[in-house]
């Protein structure tokens, strides 16, 4: 009776997929990120709209801090960083970022980067900066916003201006 079970064993593993152990952990490993990626949808891009200064007043957004536009003679801000929070206007609505306060520290007490409900938000300042002003100071920056799994939603260069 032993003798037959012997041969079936035999037989079954003759008939195997004739990968190691270490190979076939590899190929699951493989098959197994192939479908996790299949199941991560794509990044949806960010569009943001242009702070203007009647968004400024109506919700209260003067004071200390750094505003990001796009180019030097911009007159609306894509993004407003203050000490408290950041904030950027997305469907016609201003939406508020919490300060990452284990990021860099940036001019007037602001942070490097700040967290919201749909996306993150990282502005750099770059070199000295150029005083255009008693109080503030204009330096070259870039805004990035990242989605939930860190991916770029939204990249810009530019500049800050920073001051009261």
């Amino acid at each position: 009776m032993r003798a037959p079970i012997l041969l079936l064993a035999i037989a079954v593993t003759a008939c195997g997929s004739g990968q190691s152990p270490e190979e076939k952990a590899a190929s699951d490993a493989a098959a197994s990120a192939e479908i996790r990626a299949a199941n991560v949808p794509p990044p949806i891009p960010v569009t943001l709209e242009p702070i203007a200064y009647s968004d400024i007043e109506a919700n209260d957004l003067i004071g200390i801090g750094c505003s990001f536009a796009l180019a030097r003679d911009a007159d609306a801000a894509m993004a407003v960083t203050m000490v408290e929070a950041a904030y950027v206007k997305q469907n016609n609505e201003i939406q508020r970022l919490a300060p990452d306060m284990g990021s860099a520290e940036m001019p007037f007490g602001t942070r490097s980067n700040y967290d919201g409900t749909q996306f993150g938000l990282e502005m750099i300042v770059r070199g000295d900066g150029e005083a255009i002003g008693g109080e503030t100071t204009l330096y070259d920056a870039a805004l990035t916003l990242r989605d939930g799994r860190d991916r770029i939603v939204y990249q810009q260069d530019g500049v800050a201006r920073c001051g009261s």
